[in-house]
């Protein structure tokens, strides 16, 4: 194993100038993520310079068999963790070879979204808590728990420190680094209310760039779970009964809202939220109905409310922006297997393009 371990540290620089490019995309399920490798002559570090490339559609669900070929189009880079040295993760969306955008190509409209002018002119800013369940690998039952069985209730475990509190805190250490590794704008890590539960924070990071931020580092998440044995999870809620769900609160700011003044852009902003909740409900994740329940620091599910420093509303505003009388707010309602590039446009275009 020590050779192993030696062969996939070698440093490529020593001997050639080619590189290694990981191509990643999103599969099928909207969730999946996927990736390949290439070899490039050389050190890349824009994302129009790398070639264009294809996958077998028709394995990802994607496409059918008698016509499978799908497109990768690169769109952002970032340092390869893993291999290291002037290795790559590009960060693609997917195309036919016509070059329409794909069904699960999400990418596609945010970017039109943040391309507006309208919505290029604020700025918006976007913090993304990101909260996930680390599994055992055999049995799917959370890292840490008595198979068959539960842990203490909830309580000790949010922020937690000790061999029964902090369950993978190695895997989520690893993660943190990894991210600053590559160029993600990690802000934070904390462990969850739920045992076994963390959470990773991205941002602030700009319009489409939080999206592609996000994807990454939960990329370079399932693949140190992988090393690690560990099953990743983004279920909103994993474990039924009094357990916390997981989410991806989604902090939002535009430049009209950090301005003095900004608070009453803010009630703006929430006012339209409300008025289209249905809506952001329909596209903030998969089974979000069985976390939003209206207990363990959700809002229901059917009822739009917010609130100054609340944790049981759909939106929460800060006591530090309500003291300054501007910054942000928070969207409580995202799952965490929330896709980012919809719900980070779909807040701009709600609360900057949209006219009731």
């Amino acid at each position: 194993m020590s050779l192993l371990s030696d062969l996939i540290n070698l440093n490529l620089s020593e001997t050639t100038e080619k590189i290694i490019a990981e191509y990643i995309w999103i599969g099928g399920s909207g969730l999946d993520l996927r990736s390949k490798a290439r070899t490039l002559p050389g050190p890349v570090t824009d994302p129009a310079k790398l070639p264009k490339w294809n996958y077998d559609g028709s394995s990802t669900d994607q496409a059918p068999g008698d016509d499978s070929e799908v497109i990768l189009y690169p769109q952002a880079v970032f340092k390869d963790p893993f291999r290291r040295g002037n290795n790559i993760l590009v960060i693609c969306d997917a195309y036919t070879p016509a070059g329409e955008p794909i069904p699960t190509n999400k990418r596609y409209n945010a970017a039109k979204i943040f391309s507006h002018p309208d919505v290029a002119a604020e700025e918006p800013w976007y913090g993304i808590e990101q909260e996930y369940t680390l599994l055992q690998k055999n049995v799917r039952w959370p890292l840490g728990w008595p198979v068959g069985g539960f842990p203490g209730p909830q309580g000790p475990y949010y922020c937690g420190v000790g061999a029964d509190k902090a369950l993978g805190r190695d895997i989520v250490d690893s993660h943190y680094k990894a991210c600053l590794y590559a160029g993600i704008n990690i802000s934070g890590i904390n462990g969850e209310v739920m045992p076994g539960q963390w959470e990773f924070q991205v941002g602030p990071s700009v319009g489409i760039g939080a999206g592609d931020q996000l994807w990454v580092a939960r990329y370079i998440l399932e693949r140190i779970t992988e090393i690690a044995g560990v099953v990743l999870s983004f279920d909103p809620k994993p474990i039924q009964g009094d357990w916390n769900g997981a989410g991806a609160h989604t902090n939002y700011s535009t430049k009209s809202m950090r301005n003095d003044g900004g608070i009453d852009v803010i009630k703006k902003a929430i006012e339209k939220l409300g008025l289209r909740h249905k809506e952001h409900i329909a596209a903030y994740g998969e089974g979000n109905e069985r976390r939003l329940t209206g207990h363990h620091e959700t809002a229901d599910i059917n009822t739009f409310s917010w609130g100054v420093a609340n944790r049981g509303a759909s939106i929460r505003v800060g006591r530090d922006t309500e003291k300054a009388g501007k910054g942000y707010f928070e969207d409580r309602r995202p799952a965490s297997n929330m896709d980012p590039y919809v719900v980070t446009s779909m807040i701009a275009e709600t609360t900057i393009l949209w006219k009731p």
